[in-house]
C-alpha cells in the first residue's frame, strides 16, 4: 500500500507556536477534568470497557485539540492489533503515546506508579488496565508485574500492553540501550510483540515544547513471532524499531 509522504522537518518554532503551545496545554487540562469527573459515572457502571471508552474519547480529543492549536497531527500505518499482545514501540514525544494509544481498542501502559497517583487520569488509568512499576524493587517488580499480566490474561484479557524498550524519551536521530523487561515479559507469557516506529519526535520535542505543525507518522509493525529464539529477540526488535523509525525521520528529510 503507499503512503503520503511525511511531512518535511520544520524550521525554528516562533512565538506563536510556542503561545499555541500554551493555549493547548490549558484547553486539554480543562476538558480533562470535565471529561474525568463526567465520566466517573460510565465507569461504575459499564466497569474496564467503560473507562476504555472514556479513554477513547479522551485522546481523540487530545489529538483533535493537537491539530487545532498547533496544526501537528499523526498518520497511522500498518495494522494496529486488536488482540492480547505487547506494543513495543520507539518513544520520542508526547504524540506517540497518544496516537499509539488511540489506534488500540483496549490499551494499557507500564508506568511509574508516581503516575498511578494523579489525581482522575491515575485512576482511570488503573481502570482501563495499566500496570504500576515499583523500579525500586528490580526483578522482584517484574515479577509483580507478569504474574499481573497472566492473571489479567486468565480473567478478561490483557488488551494491548504498550511498553517503551528504551525506557524513556529519546530525541530524532537518539539510541538508548533497550532494557529487557520486554523480554522478559514475552517469555513469562508467550505474547507475540508488535514493534512500532515512529517520527514524532521530528514535530513534537520531547519535553513538549515548541511544537511544530506537521503530519507525523506512527507505523505498526509485522508481530514478531513469539516462537522466535529468546537469544534472537532482542536483537530483531531493536534492528525493527529502530531501522523503521531511521527510514520515517529519513522520508521527512531528517539528517542525524
Amino acid at each position: 500500500m503507499s503512503h503520503r509522504t511525511s511531512s518535511p522537518v520544520p524550521g525554528p518554532v516562533t512565538f506563536w507556536q510556542y503561545l499555541q503551545n500554551g493555549l493547548f496545554y490549558i484547553h486539554v487540562a480543562i476538558v480533562t477534568i470535565i471529561m474525568g469527573v463526567f465520566g466517573i459515572f460510565w465507569v461504575i457502571f459499564d466497569g474496564r470497557r467503560g473507562a476504555n471508552a472514556v479513554a477513547t474519547r479522551w485522546i481523540g480529543y487530545m489529538l483533535w485539540a493537537a491539530r487545532l492549536h498547533m496544526g501537528v497531527s499523526c498518520e497511522i500505518r500498518g495494522t494496529p492489533p486488536t488482540g492480547d499482545c505487547i506494543v513495543a514501540a520507539k518513544h520520542q514525544s508526547f504524540l506517540d503515546i497518544l496516537a499509539i494509544a488511540h489506534a488500540v481498542p483496549r490499551r494499557a501502559f507500564i508506568m511509574k506508579k508516581e503516575i498511578m497517583r494523579v489525581p482522575i487520569m491515575g485512576w482511570y488509568a488503573y481502570k482501563v488496565g495499566c500496570i504500576p512499576i515499583d523500579r525500586a524493587r528490580g526483578r522482584d517488580a517484574m515479577k509483580a508485574i507478569t504474574k499481573q499480566i497472566n492473571n489479567r490474561i486468565a480473567g478478561d484479557g490483557l488488551g494491548q500492553l504498550i511498553i517503551y524498550p528504551e525506557g524513556t524519551r529519546t530525541r530524532p536521530g537518539e539510541r538508548k540501550s533497550y532494557k529487557h523487561g520486554v523480554q522478559t515479559i514475552r517469555n513469562a507469557t508467550g505474547l507475540p510483540v508488535v514493534p512500532v516506529a515512529v517520527n514524532c519526535g521530528l514535530f513534537w520535542p520531547r519535553k513538549g515544547w515548541g511544537v511544530h505543525p506537521g503530519r507525523a507518522v506512527v507505523e505498526f509493525l509485522p508481530a514478531i513471532d513469539s516462537d522466535l529464539p529468546s537469544d534472537e529477540f532482542m536483537p530483531r526488535l531493536e534492528d525493527e524499531i529502530e531501522g523503521n523509525s531511521e527510514r520515517l525521520m529519513a522520508e521527512a528529510g531528517f539528517k542525524p
